[in-house]
């Protein structure tokens, strides 16, 4: 709020000093933008708590969907258990990030809006207390200096312009004595004018210099109680400076991760998982389940017996029970190790080995055409079971070549229902048959 003196009107102020008529108005102001910063300190604290709160909801995410795509992918072993670590190091991070964020609302932000209520008074007229009673502190401190001033930049007026109306009049008596035409009368006019002039002159001189003493005389004083009104509002701002930066310590507390224990703890635990990574077990467990290690029932001389009425084939044998006994079984020197515990891989449980050899390339796992991508591992029979059309609720690019990539709103064919690992089978407009996350799309109604 800033309010006029009627007494000031009409003075000029010659400088910016905070002794000029009407310049304490910024510390008044100072008072109102104490208030606003305390406002757009919460503003500031609410942005980065929703920062917080999306970057951990993002992380969440990312760690979700990485650690289904590792899961699933061709990784196995101690370095598929040091990736996903990575996941969890995410996750245990994110929650760490939403306490951030909960500190921020709840302690910093809360701290602040009670300290504003209780510094800050607003009044039914609008404005605040505290502006007000400033306001009229500094006021009355300077009215009585602020008259004065008033009356000698009055009296300087005055004199100022005596001093030209004498300077004015001497021109006219020195030019009339070169002017014949005048009587003497008219050149007696104008010397008492002259005369006149000159008492003005020294009248207002003398009350000019007058006003300026009492000025002078009254400016200690005007000082004393002004510096009296400015360190009350000195005091209210050191209040509100003081409290800034204790509430910003605390804010760094919060904001600093690196002080946390469990922080600390969640980047040993990754670092250990990833140290535990060991390429000779891995290899070992790959040699052991999916290589020369596996057992393998050689073709053996089979006696004829008369309870089967007919020869098992080497695809009859494998689905058939333990009820059958295969006589000369011989195991590779690397056999021992399937007993051996290992650790389970998705590699394992997403891979299908056959155990049937066939000369029909098409069979063959490794044949040129799907080393090349030229087939697709799904191009069967798709015509058994309901087919429903979905549509795509988020982009998705596909990570194998068994997979389907499409963006969101794009619309397609589910041909199987989600299996236990979140993964249904599906068919594009275009004829592309492929795997594809459930959760990323939704049934056409």
């Amino acid at each position: 709020m800033s309010v006029t003196y009627d007494d000031s009107v009409g003075v000029e102020v010659s400088s910016d000093s905070f002794w000029e008529v009407g310049n304490y108005k910024r510390t008044v102001k100072r008072i109102d933008d104490g208030h606003r910063l305390c406002s757009d300190l919460m503003n500031c604290l609410h942005e980065r708590a929703r920062i917080e709160k999306a970057y951990a909801q993002q992380l969440t995410e990312w760690a979700r969907r990485w650690r289904q795509l590792v899961e699933k992918g061709p990784q196995y072993g101690t370095v598929e258990k040091a990736w996903v670590a990575v996941m969890s190091e995410a996750e245990r991070v994110s929650e760490l990030h939403l306490e951030v964020k909960a500190s921020l609302m709840n302690e910093d932000f809360e701290k602040i809006k009670n300290w504003q209520k209780e510094a800050f008074h607003k009044q039914m007229m609008g404005g605040f207390k505290e502006t007000k009673e400033a306001e009229d502190g500094f006021r009355k401190a300077q009215k009585p200096w602020a008259k004065k001033l008033k009356e000698v930049e009055a009296a300087k007026k005055a004199h100022h312009a005596a001093c030209k109306e004498e300077k004015l009049a001497i021109s006219r008596e020195a030019n009339s004595k070169a002017d014949p035409s005048l009587n003497p009368e008219q050149l007696k006019k104008l010397q008492d004018k002259v005369e006149k002039c000159k008492q003005d002159v020294l009248r207002t001189k003398e009350k000019y210099e007058k006003s300026l003493k009492e000025l002078d005389q009254g400016t200690p004083q005007y000082m004393e109680n002004m510096e009296l009104v400015f360190e009350q509002c000195q005091q209210f701002e050191e209040k509100r400076l003081r409290f800034f930066r204790e509430v910003l310590l605390e804010v760094q507390k919060h904001l600093d991760l690196s002080n946390v224990a469990s922080y600390k703890t969640i980047y040993r635990d990754l670092e250990q998982s990833i140290r535990a990574a060991d390429a000779v077990e891995d290899l070992r467990w790959f040699r052991a389940n999916h290589g020369p290690g596996m057992a393998m029932n050689w073709p053996q001389f089979e006696e004829w017996s008369a309870d089967l009425n007919r020869t098992l084939s080497r695809r009859d044998k494998k689905k058939a029970t333990d009820g059958v006994t295969l006589t000369g079984i011989n195991q590779t020197g690397d056999q021992s190790l399937q007993n051996k515990p290992s650790s389970v891989s998705s590699y394992e449980k997403t891979q299908s080995y056959p155990t049937d050899w066939s000369d029909d390339e098409s069979n063959n796992p490794f044949s040129s055409t799907d080393a090349n991508g030229d087939s697709n591992p799904f191009d069967e029979d798709t015509t058994s079971g309901i087919e429903v059309r979905v549509r795509a609720l988020y982009d998705y690019e596909s990570q194998e070549h068994d997979e389907l990539s499409f963006k969101a709103g794009d619309e397609l064919t589910k041909m199987e229902d989600e299996d236990e690992q979140g993964w249904c089978k599906g068919r594009l407009d275009n004829g592309q048959v492929g795997l594809y996350p459930a959760n990323y799309v939704e049934a056409i109604q």
